[in-house]
This record gives C-alpha cells, sequence and structure tokens, in this order.
C-alpha cells in the first residue's frame, strides 16, 4: 500500500486541536524539520513486523583501501596521544594542551570527513568512527572536543548544506585546526525550539544577530559557531534559521566558561551575541530551515558518540578482564567467582555488539552520503550511551575500592593507575549528549509510528472534514484487514538466513518472530490509545526498547558472520565467536522479555498519578 503523502498533507497526521499554543508550536516546528524521506531501512521495517535484512547480509565491508587509509591515520593519531596526550593531567589542569591541539591539527584530525579540495583528510564516515572509538577510549574530553567540531560544528553542516562558496571559504579553515562549534541550546531552550529567543533581524544585506546561547560545547575556543536564531515573519512566528559566525565579529561575546562534574577540559560556555552584523551569504541551508538543519546534522553526526562509547567499553572490558585474572580471593582469581564472570561476559557480548551498530551505520553513510539513517543512528545513540554506562558501571564494581581511587593515587601507592575513576566521571554524560535518553526513546518512537499514522492518523484527527476522516478510516480498515492477520502467521528469515553460521540461523529466525510480535502490539497500543497514546511517553519507550534490542542483535550476528568469513578464523576462535554472540541473542531475549513484561504491567499510568501527586 502506498502511504506516501505531500507535504502538505503531512502536516495534518497528528491531531493539535486539544493542544496548547506551546505544545502546538512545537509540535508544528519538529514535524517541518523532519526528514520527508519514507524511511525504509532495516529499523524501520523491525518495527513494522517486515525487517529487510538485504543491506546488513551480508554485513558491508571496508574495502582494503580505505582500511588501510584509515589505519594509517589511526597510526598518526595513536602516536600523537602516546606522546602528547596525558589524559589525568587535562582532567585535573581542565586544559588541553597547546602543542596537543598543534599536534592534532598537523595530522588533519580537525578534518577527517572534510574533503581532500577543501584540505581535509576526506576519510570515510567509517574511519571517523574507527577514530572516535580510540579518543573514547583515551581521554574523554578529547573526543568531545573533536567530535563536537565534526560532528555538529561547522564542517558536517557545512558538507550537507553549505554552497560551493561557504565550502570554498570555511572548510580549509575547520581543517586546519580552526575550532568550530553549535549553537541552539538557551536558558528555557533544550529540546523544545519553539521557545527560542536568540532572534535575527533582515537588515539590508545583513542580519542583525541578538541573543544568547548556553552550554556550547568548544564555544570558548571557537573561532566559528552555528548558530540557531528565529527569523520571525508573519506567517512564520517561529522560523528558525542556521548562520555561519565568525567569533572576531564584534558583539560575540564569550560570557562565562561552563564548569561541570565530568568533562574539566570541555571548552563550554555561554555565548551571547549583541547586535552582531551577519552577511546574508552566511545563511546557512536556507532561511527558515535552520531546525532542518539542526536535526539532520545531529542525525548524521549522532553515531560518532556511541562510536567513542564502545572505544570506551572496550577500554573497560580490557581493564575488568586483566584485573579478574590477575586478582585474587578465597583462593582464585575473581573472574572465577560467578558473580564477577557474569558482569564481564555481558560486558564482552555487549561491547561486540555496539562495535557491530557502529560499523553498520557508518557503512551506510559511506555508501550513500544523504543516506537516511536517523532510526539507526538514534538507536545506536540510545543504546550505546546506555549500555556503556551499564559496562562503566560493573568496571567500577569489579574494581572496587581501586576503581573508586584517582589514577594519581594509585600510582602514588606504586599500584597501576588506572583510570576507572575518570572513565566513571566522564562517561556519564554520554546518555544526555546530542539527546537524552527520554528524547531519543521519543525521537525513535514518533519515526516507528510513522507508517501507522499515514495510513489511519486522519481518520482520528477531529480538525479534518467528516467525508476526509472516513475515506481514511475505510482505506485503513482495508489495509490491517490482511497486515494484522498476517502478522499472526509464523514466518522466519527465509533463505537470507542462510548467509549466517549455522549455529546462528536459528537468532535470525527468533528476530523476525519478535519483530512480527512488537509490530502487532504497537498497533493494538494504537488502537487502544488513539491520539492519546502520544502522552504514554513510558509505554512508547518499551517499544522502543525491543525494537532497538532487535536492530542490535540483528548487527550483531551479520557482524560476526563477517568475522568469520573475512578472518578465516581457526575453528576454536570460530566456536568463541559464535558462543560471545549466542550469548548476546540470549541476553536480548532476556531484555525484550522485561520490556513486554513492564508492558503488560501498565504501571506507566499509575506512576504517572503518584508523580502528579509527589
Amino acid at each position: 500500500m502506498n502511504t506516501t503523502l505531500n507535504p502538505a498533507e503531512s502536516k495534518t497526521l497528528i491531531d493539535t486541536s486539544r493542544m496548547n499554543a506551546g505544545q502546538r508550536a512545537a509540535l508544528e516546528m519538529a514535524e517541518a524539520a523532519r526528514d520527508e524521506r519514507r524511511n525504509t531501512g532495516l529499523a524501520a521495517g523491525l518495527f513494522f513486523g517486515e525487517p529487510d535484512f538485504k543491506s546488513l547480509l551480508p554485513f558491508p565491508k571496508q574495502s582494503f583501501e580505505d582500511r588501510d587509509q584509515g589505519d594509517a591515520f589511526l597510526h598518526r593519531l595513536e602516536a600523537v596521544l602516546d606522546k602528547h596526550a596525558d589524559p589525568d593531567a587535562i582532567d585535573a589542569t581542565g586544559e588541553i594542551p597547546d602543542v596537543l591541539l598543534e599536534e592534532l591539527a598537523r595530522i588533519g584530525a580537525f578534518g577527517i570527513k572534510i574533503p581532500v579540495k577543501h584540505c581535509g583528510l576526506g576519510l570515510s564516515q567509517t574511519n571517523y568512527s574507527r577514530a572516535a572509538m580510540l579518543l573514547g577510549s583515551r581521554c574523554g574530553n578529547l573526543a568531545a572536543l573533536l567530535s563536537a567540531h565534526q560532528s555538529i560544528g561547522a564542517p558536517q553542516p557545512l558538507i550537507l548544506f553549505g554552497t560551493d562558496e561557504q565550502k570554498a571559504k570555511y572548510l580549509p579553515r575547520c581543517a586546519s585546526g580552526v575550532i568550530s562549534a553549535f549553537a541552539l541550546t538557551e536558558n528555557d531552550v533544550g529540546s523544545d525550539p519553539a521557545r527560542m529567543k536568540t532572534e535575527a533581524r533582515l537588515d539590508g544585506d545583513h542580519y542583525i544577530l541578538n541573543g544568547e546561547k548556553l552550554w556550547c560545547t568548544n564555544g570558548t575556543k571557537a573561532g566559528l559557531i552555528i548558530v540557531m536564531a528565529r527569523t520571525p515573519s508573519p506567517d512564520k512566528p517561529h522560523a528558525t534559521t542556521a548562520f555561519i559566525v565568525e567569533t572576531r565579529w564584534p558583539g560575540v561575546e564569550v560570557v562565562n566558561r561552563c564548569r561541570f562534574m565530568v568533562l574539566k577540559a570541555l571548552y563550554n560556555g555561554v555565548i551571547r551575541f549583541e547586535n552582531v552584523r551577519v552577511p546574508v551569504e552566511n545563511v546557512l541551508g536556507g532561511v527558515g530551515r535552520g531546525l532542518k538543519v539542526a536535526l539532520t546534522t545531529l542525525n548524521t553526526g549522532r553515531i560518532t558518540l556511541p562510536a567513542a562509547c564502545a572505544g570506551l567499553s572496550k577500554r573497560c572490558l580490557d581493564i575488568s578482564t586483566r584485573w579478574a585474572k590477575s586478582r585474587e580471593q578465597w583462593g582464585q582469581p575473581i573472574g572465577r567467582h560467578a558473580a564477577v564472570a557474569d558482569k564481564i561476559s555481558r560486558m564482552a557480548a555487549d561491547t561486540f555488539a555496539m562495535e557491530s551498530v557502529v560499523r553498520y551505520v557508518s557503512s551506510l553513510v559511506d555508501k550513500d552520503k544523504n543516506a537516511d539513517v536517523r532510526l539507526e543512528a538514534a538507536i545506536g545513540k540510545l543504546w550505546g550511551s546506555e549500555k556503556s554506562w551499564r559496562i562503566m558501571d560493573d568496571t567500577m564494581q569489579i574494581r572496587g575500592g581501586r576503581g573508586f581511587e584517582t589514577a594519581a593515587s594509585l600510582k602514588a601507592r606504586g599500584e597501576a593507575p588506572e583510570p576507572v575513576e575518570r572513565l566513571f566521571r566522564d562517561s556519564r554524560i554520554n546518555t544526555i549528549f546530542e539527546g537524552s535518553s527520554e528524547i531519543m526513546r521519543l525521537f525513535i518512537a514518533r519515526e516507528a509510528l510513522e507508517p501507522h499514522l499515514k495510513i489511519g492518523a486522519e481518520a482520528v484527527n477531529s480538525t479534518l472534514p467528516w467525508k476526509r476522516r472516513i475515506r481514511c478510516a475505510m482505506r485503513a480498515a482495508c489495509f490491517y484487514s490482511t497486515w494484522y492477520p498476517m502478522k499472526w502467521l509464523p514466518r522466519g528469515a527465509g533463505e537470507i538466513k542462510e548467509l549466517l553460521h549455522p549455529d546462528l540461523m536459528p537468532d535470525l529466525d527468533a528476530i523476525v518472530r519478535l519483530s512480527r510480535k512488537l509490530a502487532r502490539d504497537l498497533f493494538l497500543a494504537m488502537a487502544l490509545n488513539g491520539p492519546k497514546l502520544e502522552k504514554r511517553q513510558v509505554l512508547l519507550g518499551h517499544y522502543v526498547d525491543v525494537g532497538s534490542e532487535l536492530f542490535v542483535w540483528s548487527c550483531a550476528l551479520a557482524h560476526a558472520e563477517s568475522r568469520i568469513t573475512d578472518a578465516s578464523m581457526p575453528e576454536h576462535e570460530v566456536a568463541k565467536l559464535v558462543r560471545l554472540v549466542r550469548f548476546f541473542g540470549k541476553i536480548t531475549r532476556e531484555r525484550i522479555a522485561a520490556s513486554f513484561a513492564k508492558l503488560r504491567a501498565g504501571l506507566d499510568v499509575e506512576s504517572w498519578k503518584v508523580a502528579q501527586e509527589v
């Protein structure tokens, strides 16, 4: 069934008649800025009960040439980090040494994905993600600096939306080491851009920019900032536009450097713009399209954070396994005690799966720079940040008092200076950065519901004429009378599962069965709740968690198969990898069952009432 609507019709999908003005403005802005393409990727198919594994199996391979280029850069990056980066000293002083920034600029670390013609390295998304893994395993401050500069700072939106003139002017500067930042958040604006107060008014061939931005990462060091500001017009009072702003211009002021519990060397600040004259040629992506620029930039750049989380998780696994082998209690290494062994096994399985997701989503971007990876990247960010935090917490538990003790203190009394305490502090922000877990669940839920909204939302939209609503209801009834019964038929993954190792084939069948159950339950939730489902955020979050687990599980299976076939592994290594991935499948089933149990319990309504009373 063709469910595509034209842009004018798409604005009517969600009934806003019962919302207050603030809710209506926020929703309409978010809907207008959504990617209008129909999401046909694996993640969307899993939520709809019709997963298509063709883009996943066989698992996308990095070419020899691309891997070789990445290896060369990673070798240079690692050498610079080894010689010039002392993460504990950076944490203690709250500053990144100038010599380190200069060395990073020298090897091209500020222009990893910037095209060669604009003086960058022109490396692939996969190699950029590999660099993020390395940085995430070493120093959260450096990972934040370089990812904020390249993933959400000037380079990414310039590559996606910049004119040829803008690219020629600013990308070489970014590649040379001129740090960039992204300014969206304000005092009263987190994930609700309809409340934005920063404003730009057209004055001849310039815009006059006024306002103040909060928590602008890299802002205190930046030479360039991508600034989001309101550009209201009579018909679009909440229109938002993105501007390229140079911090050397009159009226740009760093008001305050913000200090945090974590990431002590984060160059994050409050930036004030007072009558800043911005040339019209510095509008990025078109007037009124600022939120589109922001959301699209975040969608593509969001995969950087789970890449850093994967690197952090690998570091934690290394620290934990070495300690589990060397530390003895009650006559044997602690790794032989079941309570510790269970933590390590789950760490290993989740870490492998995390890297699998990063590599798959990165490969999609490499295949098509304009690929629609919004769902896949959002799931990677949500799942990766939450699981890496659990891994970090378990590492702290395994290390015990030595995890709580600083690396400097450990070193002073003659023990190995494992930086668990610093890594623990720095990793906590990951479930908040670039979209909190709560916002990610709502974002993923909205995208997962899109096919159903296109099919049946008009039927319950009280702002539409009755005839139109009735026609929609009849179309929806016709569609679901076939679609829903089909989701009860027992079906596996079909012939495509034969691309997997024989011991992994049943897992792919299980993913298809659980995907169909997820689709059935999600449809029933929509039918029972109607427009009120939008308010049941906890309920939606459980469905999102199930779909996310299925997506990650799929990536882990395919990645394992590629490792087995590409590396010509010895049989005993194949057996170990298969055991690891099958174990991951079992703990994934465990987590999915827990989410379905929470759905059946239906505590979200009661919890909301209790919260209001509190």
